[in-house]
């Protein structure tokens, strides 16, 4: 086998599946790495203002690319980045967390090197990692072309992030390593498992008079959105998401019946997922927050559960039965039939009234962002108040959502617009973020405006963090925080840029910076100012039942 230096082989390696970008921040532990990145075609660095922000970049990017990759130093950059990569794993994200570590002769000899414990112990930061991650190895010369490629090809078949170790004295030493492709090859289903579990499904499909789809974000996460999307159109069978899951499905199809949580759901969701005789569920998890606080009401005697590398089917068990194979064998196997007449969709509210000088308020604002949104646009939304006031507005078609609900780590989504803005430049990128969250990670505003990038980033801002408020202690200072300038940071964090912004408090402002952001090409920022105890209906919804479930009577 020919030579290659072990760190190009691992640039080489993450290009072959799709990095094009490499996120993180320099350590001395990393920097000969760098200088080899560099040098490199066709993988570009994009230093952020810290590890964290770069860990939720990565995952922003992996969200649309399918892969992401994280560069960090030894012991201060990964536990900063940890909170990051949890999140990615919880919500099974594939990021590459590669980390700069001390040299191999210093972990050999248990030296007492700043960035570490001071103990001589070397396994400890691996520990950590190693919680939240799917693999992990520390590379060596003897080990660096098998460990490289058993990691990345974890990462990819798993969908969540494995952590690589790699000494600052070995990325220049040369190794023997293939020539060929990464084998990135899934197990393929047993036949005559495979058979059984499509027979029994399709006599099911087949045999019932309400079936139904219900999604998670694995669904899209492990490819399966357009064999979904076939299947239901082959069977008119209606089909939901949960609130991980969206974007999955077109929502301006007739066969959407809309976000499935529980009690919470619109009546149209809880009619077709609680009362399907034969009910399809796809990586589907229910969470506290997206189920109504487990409010579901599944009809488990009807449910086939497709995972994706397993199948259940009522009381029967499938292993070894992808969802792959199973849904592109019923697309073969099932004819063209209209179980289910698409009812109408709800009119949109109507918002022709809108733009007099009424106060901004939660109840008028988001059926109005629902007229600025376009197709194919990318639309992040923090969690608390911009994900539930958007909860009720159908997103338009081809566009991706994205939001960090199961991990709900608050400050996630303005990093995450960095990830998804190098992801795919050509889109539109639209964030809403309250001001709570936007002050956790507001730095990285700098980093987007360095690489002369153009969202349009709504902050709202009602002077602290308004689901802590809905929760308990809405009058109570720890629910406060300090009112910033919002619209003048980036004439601060990025003094040579072209940015427009605006500060509004009422719907004539509003659809006058709406305006100007439509016919702009610039970074833009909207700060909405809001009464301090306005909310979405939903979050005050979700927000007594989290009281409760948390506190009891408090």
């Amino acid at each position: 086998m020919p030579k290659i230096t072990i760190g190009n082989y691992l640039l080489q390696r993450i290009h072959e599946i799709g990095v094009r970008h490499l996120i993180g921040v320099p350590g001395d532990f990393n920097l000969a790495f760098l200088e080899q990145l560099l040098q490199f075609d066709g993988i570009e660095w994009i230093g952020a203002c810290n590890e964290l922000n770069a860990a939720y970049a990565a995952d922003g990017y992996a969200r649309i690319s399918g892969i992401a990759a994280l560069l960090v130093t030894y012991g201060v950059g990964d536990l900063s980045a940890l909170n990051g990569i949890a999140g990615a794993y919880a919500e099974h994200v594939p990021v590459i967390c590669i980390s700069g570590v001390p040299p191999l002769h210093a972990i050999h000899r248990r030296a007492l090197l700043h960035h570490t414990s001071g103990t001589g112990e070397f396994d400890d930061v691996m520990t950590c990692l190693g919680q939240f991650t799917s693999a992990q190895a520390r590379i060596t010369p003897a080990n660096a072309a098998i460990e490289i490629d058993r990691l990345l090809a974890t990462c990819l078949r798993e969908k969540r992030p494995v952590y690589l170790q790699l000494p600052s004295d070995i990325s220049y030493l040369e190794i023997e390593a293939p020539e060929s492709p990464l084998d990135l090859r899934i197990g393929t289903s047993d036949t005559l498992q495979l058979q059984r579990a499509v027979d029994l499904i399709a006599r099911r499909i087949v045999q019932a008079q309400r079936p139904a789809l219900l999604v998670d974000a694995d669904a899209h996460r492990f490819g399966l959105r357009p064999l979904l999307c076939g299947l239901g159109e082959r069977c008119g069978i209606p089909f939901a998401s949960v609130l991980s899951g969206r974007s999955t499905f077109n929502e301006q199809h007739p066969l959407y019946r809309g976000i499935y949580a529980g009690a919470s759901s619109a009546p149209e969701a809880i009619a077709a997922i609680e009362e399907s005789d034969c009910l399809l569920m796809v990586g589907v998890r229910f969470f506290d927050a997206t189920s109504g606080y487990f409010s579901q009401r599944i009809p488990t005697e009807e449910t086939i559960v497709l995972d994706p590398f397993s199948v259940k089917v009522g009381d029967r068990v499938f292993e070894g039965v992808t969802a792959r194979d199973v849904l592109a064998a019923l697309l073969q196997k099932l004819p063209h039939t209209a179980n289910a007449a698409p009812p109408a969709i709800a009119a949109p509210p109507d918002t022709s009234g809108f733009g007099v000088s009424h106060k901004l308020t939660h109840l008028r604002l988001w059926p109005r962002m629902a007229r600025f949104f376009r197709e194919y646009d990318v639309i992040l939304a923090e969690s608390g108040t911009s994900q539930a006031g958007l909860t009720g507005v159908r997103l338009p078609a081809h566009s991706t959502f994205i939001s960090q609900t199961t991990w709900g780590s608050i400050g996630y989504t303005l990093p995450a617009l960095l990830g998804s803005l190098l992801a795919a430049p050509a889109r539109r990128h639209l964030l809403f973020i309250g001001d709570g969250s936007f002050q956790l990670t507001a730095q990285e505003i700098s980093t987007i405006l360095r690489h002369d990038m153009k969202p349009v980033i709504f902050v709202i801002n009602n002077g602290g963090y308004t689901i802590e408020r809905e929760i308990l202690g809405p009058d109570s200072v720890y629910n406060d925080v300090q009112n910033w300038r919002y619209a003048q940071l980036p004439a601060v964090l990025g003094p040579e840029s072209a940015v427009q912004t605006h500060t509004v408090s009422s719907e004539d402002e509003l659809n006058r910076a709406l305006d100007e952001a439509e016919s702009s090409l610039q970074f833009t920022l909207i700060e909405l100012l809001m009464d301090r105890r306005d909310a979405p209906a939903g979050l005050k919804r979700m927000a007594a039942q989290a009281a409760q479930f948390d506190f009891g009577e408090c």
